[in-house]
């Protein structure tokens, strides 16, 4: 197989800029990283490469937080509830959260969102739809367990009459727009 030397060496442009082809050098080492100097051109590059420029230096901590990694592999966390996993990883991750479990209807959409692969529009779109679901969901089990949920409350109703009044007034209208029309339908449709 012939190589092409021309992509081998750096190149200049007609500004005088120097350009190296990204897999330049061997492939084995992946690929190289252009120089401070080849990087220079870009306007505001390196700007933060004096400590006294950096904003986050006097909040910085030496030795940094995190320096004791854990070494190996981490210990497999016991699967005492479903966990849904990606079609894009074989397995599941060592550590997982536990605390929404999936249950009832927004479980079972969420596990059909989980046949799609993460690029696609369904896998995100149905979680989001799950995430709606679950939420009325909680408030059937609240009224279940005895339970009146302060659901205006925690909306934040009461917080935005306060501060976002015109905000709320056009929410509410919207809103009554939305029911409006769907009753409207419904009836219309049933005729």
């Amino acid at each position: 197989m012939e190589h092409n030397h021309h992509h081998d060496h750096p190149h200049h442009d007609d500004a005088g800029h120097v350009h190296a082809h990204p897999l330049q050098g061997d492939m084995a080492d992946g690929p190289r990283r252009p120089s401070r100097e080849e990087l220079s051109h870009i306007e505001g590059w390196g700007a933060d490469l004096d400590r006294k420029n950096r904003p986050a230096v006097p909040m910085e901590r030496m030795p940094a937080r995190f320096i004791h990694p854990h070494e190996g592999k981490l210990p497999q966390q016991p699967e005492d509830v479903e966990v849904l996993v990606s079609t894009e990883r074989p397995g599941i991750t060592p550590i997982f959260g536990t605390a929404q479990p999936p249950k009832g209807l927004s479980g079972m959409m969420r596990r059909l969102a989980f046949k799609w692969s993460e690029n696609d529009l369904r896998h995100w779109l149905l979680l989001l739809a799950a995430d709606r679901v679950n939420v009325v969901e909680g408030i059937g089990e609240d009224l279940a367990h005895g339970k009146v949920p302060n659901v205006l409350g925690e909306m934040g109703i009461k917080a935005e009459w306060e501060h976002n009044r015109a905000g709320l007034v056009k929410k509410a209208v919207l809103a009554g727009a939305v029911v409006g029309t769907a009753v409207y339908l419904m009836r219309r449709r049933e005729r």
